[in-house]
């Protein structure tokens, strides 16, 4: 074993979380849970670094993301064909009120659904969805978001004895969670 994660590793869990929030399709989820193994297994305290840096690195990730849509705005929102209903800004203006009527619920819910975080956050910065409000909001988002991977990589662990079969475990189950997870939105969809 090693000495902790140290600050390199830390690093490198920031880096990649932040990274997989910006490009969605990196497993941002199993790096947590594989941390969290880890840090169970040679320093439980840092399961807390692990959580911070988690959602310090969705958190920025979030933040760029947000700030490129709402720059990249209707041009970004008419070529992927969400403004083509009869009254576009209305339309806007409905997943606007959706989302401040419920904002914790469905950053959380965008967060851990695949590819559910970028058309949240294209409706929040076309509807005009302020800044600030996001700023704030995202925050408990991100570790609600980084405390359930965490949680995840801490079942895994107590399942397997073997630390390294606890981190393929982690990895495997936040991997097959997001898959799951996006099976019952396709199903969903297709119910409606």
């Amino acid at each position: 074993m090693t000495d902790g994660l140290g600050p390199l590793a830390l690093l490198a869990i920031f880096a990649f979380v932040a990274f997989g929030s910006i490009i969605p399709v990196v497993p941002t989820g199993a790096a947590v849970s594989g941390a969290a193994v880890l840090a169970r297994a040679e320093h439980p305290w840092e399961l807390i670094l692990v959580v911070a840096v988690g959602a310090a690195g969705a958190y920025v990730g979030d933040i760029i993301t947000y700030g490129a849509l709402r720059w990249a705005g209707e041009p970004l929102a008419h070529r992927v064909g969400w403004l083509r209903a009869d009254d576009p800004h209305a339309a806007l203006q409905q997943l606007r009120a959706r989302i401040e009527n419920n904002e914790l619920r469905t950053l959380l819910v965008s967060r851990l659904v695949p590819g559910g975080r970028i058309p949240v956050l294209l409706a929040a910065a076309l509807g005009g969805y302020p800044w600030q409000r996001y700023v704030s909001a995202a925050v408990l988002a991100t570790v609600l978001w980084s405390l359930t991977y965490t949680v995840i990589g801490l079942i895994g662990d107590s399942i397997f004895p073997d630390a390294q079969a606890a981190v393929i475990a982690a990895v495997v189950g936040a991997v097959l969670l997001t898959v799951l997870a996006q099976l019952v939105q396709k199903l969903r969809h297709r119910t409606r």
